[in-house]
């Protein structure tokens, strides 16, 4: 039901982009965002987006990370500049009808290393 691409390896101080799918079948989306889970470290939130213009970000991404949405397509990026080592993770894209902190849906995980 989401489906998320464009992890992969970078050096530290590179950029990827992430993109999360929501397909058809999950109607009457408002929120849209990313969780992650570091070795070893609980899953937190990342960002997450809802009415399509209201952001939350967690500390440490903030100007660094940019999220967005294209409601129409309801696809979810996150734009992630600046990486560092310890944003190594697996990124796991969320969608609910109302709230990014107990998500009902959940993608299957793209894992993003950053090489120092």
């Amino acid at each position: 039901q989401l489906q998320a691409s464009g992890g992969g390896l970078v050096q530290a101080g590179g950029s990827l982009r992430l993109s999360c799918a929501a397909s058809e079948s999950i109607f009457s989306i408002n929120v849209m965002g990313w969780f992650r889970q570091a070795p070893g470290k609980q899953r937190e939130l990342v960002a997450a987006i809802a009415s399509g213009y209201i952001t939350k970000y967690t500390n440490p991404v903030k100007g660094r990370f940019t999220i967005s949405r294209d409601s129409a397509k309801n696809t979810v990026f996150l734009q992630m500049n600046n990486l560092k080592p310890e944003d190594t993770a697996v990124y796991y894209c969320i969608a609910d009808r109302r709230t990014w902190d107990e998500p009902q849906y959940w993608g299957q995980g793209t894992l993003v290393t950053v090489s120092s």
